[in-house]
C-alpha cells in the first residue's frame, strides 16, 4: 500500500495535486482529519490491498485537528504503515498574486490581512515542512511542469526511497532556485553562446555537451564538485535530511549548466543515488548569453 499525504501552503498547488494524483490511480481523500486516517485504512479489505495507492489531503483547513497530523503519523508507523509526505510552497508575493486573482479569502486571514493570513500558516506548517519527503515549489512552474514533478516522484512504477537528491540546472538571469541547499555557479566556463553553430542548441544536444564537458576546467570542476557530494551526501543522510537539491547555474540556464547537470547526475545514478533532475529554463527564450 502506498500513502501520501498531501499538505502545504493554501494556494500552492494542492487542488491540481490532487487531480494529478487520481489520474495515477490514487485514491484521494481531501480535508482529512488526521486521527481518520488510521480507521480509513484499516478498513475491512483496503488494509490487505497492498497494490492501492491512497493520498490524503491534510492542511490548515482542519483547524485544531491539524495540530494532531504528527501523533497520527507516528499511529500509522506503529501499525506498520510507511507513508510518503509531499509539502506544496510558493513564494509570499506569488501567493498573494493567486488569491487576489480568484478572489478567494485566505482561511487565516483575519479581517483580510492576507500577507499575515500566509505568515501564520508558514508558521503553523513547520513542523510538518521539516519531516517532508517531498517540497515543491510551485512559484515558477506551471501546471504541466507540477504534474511531469508529481509523476517522476509517485508513479506506480516508482519507488520513492528515503533519500532524493534533485538536480536543476537553472539561469541566473531567471532566479535562484528557492529552497536550493547547494548552489554552484558555472559561469565561469567557456560560453558556447558565441559559437554560431551551437548557439540555438541547448546542453541537451551532443554538440553543446562535447564543447562544455571536453574542457580541462570543467572536468576539474566536476571532479572537484563530485568529491565534495561524496563527502557531504552521507553526512546529509545521517543528519535525517530526507532532500537535498543541489542547483546549477550558468548565465541564461540553456548551455552550461544543462551539460554539466547532466554530467553530475548521471555520476550520482552510478553510485545508486535516487536523483531526478530538472532543467528549469532550458526552454525560456534566452536573448543574452546563456
Amino acid at each position: 500500500m502506498n500513502i501520501v499525504v498531501i499538505t502545504g501552503l493554501s494556494g500552492a498547488g494542492k487542488s491540481y495535486a490532487v487531480k494529478f494524483f487520481e489520474d495515477m490511480g490514487y485514491y484521494c481523500v481531501d480535508n482529512m482529519p488526521p486521527k481518520l486516517m488510521l480507521p480509513f485504512i484499516k478498513m475491512p479489505g483496503r488494509a490487505e490491498d497492498s497494490e492501492e495507492n491512497i493520498a490524503f489531503v491534510i492542511d490548515i483547513r482542519g483547524g485544531s485537528q491539524f495540530g494532531t497530523l504528527i501523533p497520527a503519523l507516528s499511529e500509522l508507523e506503529d501499525n506498520g504503515f510507511s507513508y510518503k509526505i509531499l509539502f506544496l510552497k510558493a513564494s509570499l508575493d506569488v501567493l498573494v498574486t493567486r488569491y487576489k486573482e480568484n478572489r478567494r479569502i485566505h482561511p487565516l486571514a483575519e479581517q483580510g490581512d492576507l500577507i499575515n493570513g500566509i505568515e501564520k500558516e508558514k508558521s503553523i506548517l513547520s513542523s510538518v515542512k521539516e519531516i517532508a519527503d517531498v517540497i515543491i515549489d510551485t512559484s515558477n512552474i506551471t501546471v504541466n511542469e507540477l504534474k511531469e514533478k508529481l509523476e517522476k516522484y509517485f508513479s506506480k512504477e516508482k519507488k520513492l526511497s528515503k533519500f532524493i537528491i534533485n538536480i536543476t540546472s537553472f539561469g541566473f538571469k531567471h532566479g535562484i532556485p528557492q529552497d536550493s541547499d547547494l548552489v554552484f555557479d558555472v559561469r565561469f566556463i567557456r560560453n558556447p553562446f558565441y559559437i554560431d553553430k551551437l548557439k540555438n542548441l541547448s546542453g541537451l544536444d551532443k554538440d553543446v555537451e562535447e564543447y562544455v564537458l571536453e574542457n580541462r576546467i570543467t572536468e576539474k570542476f566536476i571532479s572537484k564538485t563530485l568529491d565534495l557530494l561524496y563527502f557531504l551526501i552521507p553526512k546529509y543522510i545521517d543528519e535525517g535530511k530526507k532532500q537535498l537539491l543541489i542547483s546549477i547555474g550558468c548565465t541564461g540556464g540553456r548551455h552550461r549548466s544543462v551539460a554539466i547537470s547532466a554530467k553530475i547526475a548521471k555520476e550520482l545514478q552510478s553510485k545508486k543515488y535516487n536523483i531526478f533532475v530538472d532543467h528549469r529554463d532550458v526552454n525560456k527564450n534566452n536573448k543574452g548569453q546563456t
